[in-house]
């Protein structure tokens, strides 16, 4: 008489799939933060300037376009309630900084009033958006 073994696969958990779907959740959350981040505002055609620097912590983002509308981050708005909004955004986070994007084809009139609201709102650090331009080596005649 012949005894069977009991002879039974311990289950197992292959590694490889799991690490590849776990990679894949990691870029997707890592690039759905980063989207998120950057585009806070609307998309508006800035002048350029040769200092310019990027330094966001918690910010408001106010957008001027080329026919006058005001938008606060991505929500358009009229200059009496953004400075109702503005007030109550300073209550929760009172070193609030505001960046102001004037596209640059936009009255300079229209930033100004926005500009002046701003501070009006008791909020003082402002700063004005531009793009980055490098830098043209200026050549004078005659000298080398």
């Amino acid at each position: 008489m012949k005894i069977k073994k009991n002879d039974q696969k311990r289950s197992r958990i292959e590694m490889i799939p799991l690490i590849d779907v776990v990679f894949l959740l990691l870029v997707f959350f890592i690039y759905a933060m980063v989207s998120m981040v950057i585009h806070k505002g609307i998309n508006v055609n800035l002048p350029k300037a040769k200092s310019a620097v990027v330094d966001r912590k918690d910010y408001v983002s106010l957008t001027i376009t080329e026919n006058g509308e005001i938008y606060l981050d991505d929500m358009k708005t009229s200059l009496k309630d953004m400075e109702i909004l503005l007030q109550r955004r300073r209550k929760d986070s009172p070193d609030l900084r505001v960046y102001i994007k004037g596209d640059k084809r936009a009255f300079y009139e229209k930033i100004i009033e926005v500009l002046d609201l701003v501070r009006e709102s008791g909020l003082s650090k402002v700063s004005l958006e531009t793009t980055f331009e490098e830098r043209k080596q200026i050549v004078r005649p005659g000298k080398k």
